[in-house]
Order: C-alpha cells, then structure tokens, then sequence
C-alpha cells in the first residue's frame, strides 16, 4: 500500500492572491541581495502567490531567474529614493553590509519592518544603519531553505508591533518553518545547531559511507547507500510524529547488530560530547563575528 506524501512547504502552484499567507502584503517588498538565500526567498514568496509587481530586488549581479522574473512585473534595481516599501529583507553578505547598506537607510522613513537573515548582524548594527527605534527582525535561515524545508529562528526589537512580526513570519515562512527567541544571544546557538546543522549531517553521510568503504563495500556502493540512508531518516524523521529517540529505539534490536553500532556511538566518549565540542565551538565563533 503506498504512503501517501505529507504537505509540502512550497505549493507546486502559485496560491491565490485571496488565500496564501502573503495575501496581505500591501507592498512593495524590498529584497536587498538575491543569492542563494535571497533567491530561495524570492522563490517561495512567488510559489505562494505575492504578486510580482509588488517585489522590489535590489542586486547588482542579479542571476538570469531573476532577471526573467522582471518581465513578468518584478521590478529590478530601481532607484530605491522614491520606494516606500511595507518590508526590506536583507540578505547580502555580512561582510559588504557596512558598506552596501547605509545608502538604503531612507527605505524605513515610512516604518517599514526590516528583516536580516545576514549571519552575525544584530539588531543593534540594523538600529545603527537604518536608524534607533527602527523595526527589525533579525533571522536565521538555513540552506534546505532553497527547497522549502528550511529551519529558520528570529528574534525582533521592541519596535517591531505585531504586524510587523506577522509579516516577518509570512515571509520568512515561505521558505519552512519558522519559530522565535525572546533573546537575541540564543542566535549564536541557532546558528550553531540549524545553521551550520546541515553541514554536520552532510559530514553524517560522507564519514558511513567511508565507513562503508572501510568495512569492504566499493566506494560507488558506500555512498549511494549512505545517501539514501541519511535522506530516508531524515525524511521519516519529518514525517513521524514519534521523537528521535523513539525512532532509533525501534530500529535497535536488543543484542542485535545496530545496538553493536550505538554502543560505540553512545559511549561517554562517542557523537553526543563530540557534538556538543562542534556546536560549542560554532556557537563561540558565532559570536566572535557578531562582535
């Protein structure tokens, strides 16, 4: 009997602009960086119906999607002097911020809500170039992003009404699931855990099948079984209502050959303390770069 497919994130179609999420927008929404993460944004919000004509992108070396998406009505790098925009998304480069953000500070005269999924960026940076008591959201994002099963965490000043916080969490949302801190320092540990979690489970997937290698299967086998095996997981994961922790006690067998394996995996010196060395130290570094 086949199982049937749990809801997906991104419609296959345009949602309709008197039903999605994003129906409210008034606009126009400014995109400042269209990368990868921009990209994945720009994506979702027109996968859930924004129209756009009420999208602003602000990239200099904006890739050939985007710029086909200006024929159908996105407006692409128009003089930013005369927008009035309801939200800037910001997803440049951490490191050309203090440079190509200050000649935009004008878009907030008019109280928009400003959203950063910029890595290291705080709200106090946001306030210092777009003005105090500006309203921003300051986010983290992570790659699934680009197929909408993304992770994202955000925390907003106290300027930011709950409109503003309802906008941020529609847009943000088109790329995943959102969720939100009351406190700005527990950023640094998002981005050690979600953000830099994909890495880790990558690293997941080429060290079995290494092992694989290691064990005697050919090294074209180890992978491929280690990638299905990594992705099958992770999608049961998503799909089960059950924890983790129930999930890989109902594949371990009392004396059985996957027991054999945790013991070493669970052992005092085994993934949990190594885990916790790798998150500590992206968290340190995190903060390091936030400054």
């Amino acid at each position: 009997m086949s199982q049937s497919k749990p809801e997906t994130k991104r419609p296959a179609k345009p949602a309709s602009a008197a039903g999605g999420p994003l129906h409210g927008i008034k606009g126009p929404v400014v995109l400042v960086g269209a990368g990868k993460m921009g990209g994945a944004l720009l994506d979702g919000w027109l996968r859930l119906g924004l129209d756009a004509r009420k999208i602003v992108v602000l990239e200099p070396h904006p890739s050939a999607d985007v710029a086909a998406q200006a024929i159908g009505g996105l407006r692409l790098n128009p003089d930013p002097a005369g927008l009035k925009p309801e939200a800037v998304v910001l997803a440049v480069k951490p490191q050309t911020a203090a440079e190509a953000l200050p000649p935009l500070a004008g878009l907030t005269a008019a109280g928009a809500v400003v959203i950063s999924i910029m890595a290291g960026k705080t709200l106090g940076f946001l306030e210092q170039v777009f003005g105090a008591g500006t309203p921003a959201v300051r986010a983290m994002p992570n790659t699934p992003a680009a197929i909408g099963r993304g992770m994202t965490v955000a925390v907003a000043n106290a300027a930011v009404p709950e409109a503003g916080r309802t906008l941020a969490q529609n847009l943000l949302g088109a790329t995943g699931k959102v969720d939100w801190v009351a406190e700005e320092g527990l950023i640094d540990a998002v981005t050690a855990v979600s953000g830099s979690g994909p890495a880790y489970v990558f690293l997941l997937a080429e060290s079995l099948a290494r092992a694989g290698v290691a064990a005697g299967l050919p090294a074209e086998l180890a992978e491929k079984i280690a990638r299905e095996t990594v992705a099958g997981a992770g999608e049961l994961l998503f799909r089960s209502p059950l924890d983790a922790a129930t999930l890989r006690k109902n594949v371990t067998s009392p004396g059985g050959t996957t027991a054999a394996a945790l013991d070493v995996l669970m052992a005092k010196d085994g993934l949990d303390p190594l885990l916790e060395k790798a998150v500590a130290a992206a968290t340190r570094r995190s903060r390091e770069l936030a400054g």
